[in-house]
């Protein structure tokens, strides 16, 4: 009997040792180094410095780039993976003719990794190819633009790239929650005499909000810690005046290509920080609501 009660806990433990070595072990090493003067390999005296770090990073003119970048991406990923997305599970979930068709398009960009989806992008959007061809032979030159080479464009067109991969996704999960809904309540909307905008203001998209706040909180992880895209379509640089640099693309460049570890761990903690801010309400709503259940 007390062999059965011990049982479940040998069979997760070696499995929690590795998390809390590999993972908040590390956390907490990142943190400790963010606070020493840890700034050249060859440190003869290695002490701890508090905040200087995070005091330095916040006076870096390319750290409050990044940052403005990435807010900037944050809104236009974001919204429009969560349109595109419940754009595409409304046109799936009307009965539209070849679904497996449908889905398949919108869900094959996802199946690819970021830096694949990249390096396409870099060539969709070459100003001397790919999409400003097209427009050119569509007689749309006003539509031409330098993209990601153009200052003003930078993180935005990197955004259009991700929005482009991630939006099945987000169809994913607004698929499979309205196939969740039950059929009586459109059938009793039905019977108020309600239109189809109504049953869908009404009924589908309430019921719906787990699933957008779902997807807000999985895109936003992802958008904060965005890198590998960014280095595919526009290099470690960031483009031209960091137009398309991202808080990720700083901290490697600081922490493995200036060998900086402390000022490079202080940019991955507050990345962490903002993370938190996005996934700890989330994880305390779900518990809640579990609870509640």
């Amino acid at each position: 009997m007390r062999w059965e009660r011990w049982t479940p806990l040998l069979l997760v433990l070696p499995s929690v040792i590795l998390v809390a070595v590999f993972v908040y072990g590390f956390i907490g090493w990142t943190g400790w180094l963010s606070l020493t003067n840890m700034n050249n390999l060859r440190v003869p005296n290695l002490h701890f410095v508090g905040l200087e770090n995070y005091i330095q990073l916040f006076h870096t003119p390319r750290f409050i780039i990044d940052l403005k970048n990435n807010l900037t991406f944050i809104l236009i990923f974001i919204p429009g993976s969560l349109l595109v997305g419940l754009g595409g599970a409304l046109l799936i979930n009307s009965n539209v003719r070849f679904e497996g068709i449908w889905r398949t398009v919108y869900l094959m960009p996802m199946a690819v990794s970021f830096i694949v989806t990249g390096v396409l992008w870099r060539w969709l959007m070459n100003p001397s190819s790919g999409l400003n061809l097209l427009f050119g032979a569509l007689h749309l030159g006003f539509l031409k633009n330098g993209w990601y080479t153009d200052p003003s464009i930078g993180i935005k067109a990197v955004a259009l790239a991700a929005v482009w991969q991630m939006s099945g996704y987000a169809m994913a999960l607004y698929l499979a929650g309205m196939r969740a809904i039950p059929r009586e309540l459109y059938e009793a909307a039905q019977i108020d005499g309600a239109s189809a905008w109504q049953v869908f203001r009404y009924v589908t998209f309430p019921l719906l909000t787990p699933i957008t706040l779902t997807a807000v909180i999985l895109l936003g992880n992802i958008s904060l810690k965005i890198f590998d895209l960014v280095v595919a379509m526009v290099g470690m640089g960031g483009g031209p005046g960091f137009s398309s640099d991202v808080p990720a693309t700083f901290m490697f460049q600081t922490t493995f290509q200036s060998n900086r570890l402390a000022s490079g761990s202080a940019i991955a903690i507050v990345l962490l920080v903002f993370v938190s801010f996005l996934v700890v309400p989330y994880l305390y709503w779900s518990l809640r609501r579990e609870v509640r259940g």
